[in-house]
């Protein structure tokens, strides 16, 4: 599996405060990795270093083996500011035209790079609107078009559905999702459902240092499942379930969700037998899923 971004001891400062410190980790081809952190943890700094924005303090940077902002990455690497805007005085065809030609293509192949990332957002019929004329959402996926211009092998995506309505934040999502199969993606997201439907890997920052995740599964058959109520029965389910074999603790994680901990060894049809208890009950319930949540991984100590 080829790496696509190894970090080795990368740290920031700006005058006394240490913005990055240590950070060390990879991303292998075909792995989509979620930055996470509270405002201030540093997110922007490492998006900034990883484009070649700012140079570390000290630590080694790669990208597909070379350093960021080298010649080498010229078309392979691309990103996408939270807050990216189009100049209002030109259509948004004419100025991704611009944005490949930049990259070196010929206005005729700009045209069409134009036209083919419009469509993989669902903008072809705006390409002669500005950008006064489009609503937040077409700008914001006119941004993300931008992003795949040239078709980069690496794409660093800072809040990619922020200010989206579900709809066009489901198409964001779909987008990327079909074309995680060939393109490696880095998305800083405060949207924690949305970075667990989309990734495989999880980055968390705080105070500039990246917090491994760990494996509360430390013995392999020791197993999670995920229970959301469609109503709250927790106290009746809890006392349903705990009687269940194999079950090792059921805990209440919020409001009409239950975390059950259960020894696959001892009934391997654990969730079926669950999802048996509820129906002969009556309960209905919104959504059983295996394993815990990222939330639950990232900011619970279960």
């Amino acid at each position: 599996m080829n790496t696509i971004i190894q970090c080795q001891g990368v740290s920031q400062a700006f005058g006394s405060k240490k913005v990055l410190q240590q950070l060390d980790f990879t991303l292998q081809q075909g792995e989509v990795a979620a930055l996470i952190g509270p405002n201030g943890a540093g997110k922007t700094t490492l998006f900034s270093i990883l484009c070649g924005y700012l140079k570390p303090d000290s630590g080694n940077v790669l990208l597909f083996g070379h350093k960021p902002g080298s010649a080498a990455l010229f078309g392979k690497v691309a990103a996408l500011p939270q807050d990216a805007q189009f100049d209002p005085a030109f259509s948004i065809g004419e100025q991704l035209d611009f944005y490949g030609r930049l990259q070196g293509l010929s206005s005729k192949a700009a045209r069409a790079e134009t036209e083919r990332v419009l469509a993989l957002v669902g903008l072809s019929e705006q390409r002669q609107h500005k950008a006064g004329a489009l609503s937040h959402g077409m700008r914001k996926r006119a941004a993300i078009a931008q992003a795949f211009i040239g078709a980069p092998q690496l794409i660093l995506l800072d809040e990619p559905t922020a200010g989206l309505d579900p709809v066009n934040a489901l198409q964001i999502r779909q987008l990327i999702s079909r074309l995680s199969a060939e393109v490696s993606f880095v998305i800083s997201s405060h949207n924690i459902f949305e970075l667990e439907q989309l990734c495989n890997k999880v980055l968390y920052l705080e105070q500039g240092r990246l917090k491994t995740e760990t494996n509360s599964n430390a013995d392999s058959q020791q197993q999670y499942l995920t229970l959301q109520l469609e109503q709250d029965d927790s106290a009746a389910v809890t006392q349903a379930l705990s009687a269940l074999p194999g079950v090792i603790s059921i805990e209440a994680v919020q409001q009409k969700t239950l975390l059950l901990c259960y020894q696959a060894q001892q009934n391997a049809d654990f969730d079926l037998a669950v999802l048996q208890c509820l129906a002969a009950n009556g309960w209905r319930y919104r959504n059983l899923t295996k394993g815990k949540t990222l939330e639950q991984k990232l900011f619970s100590s279960v």
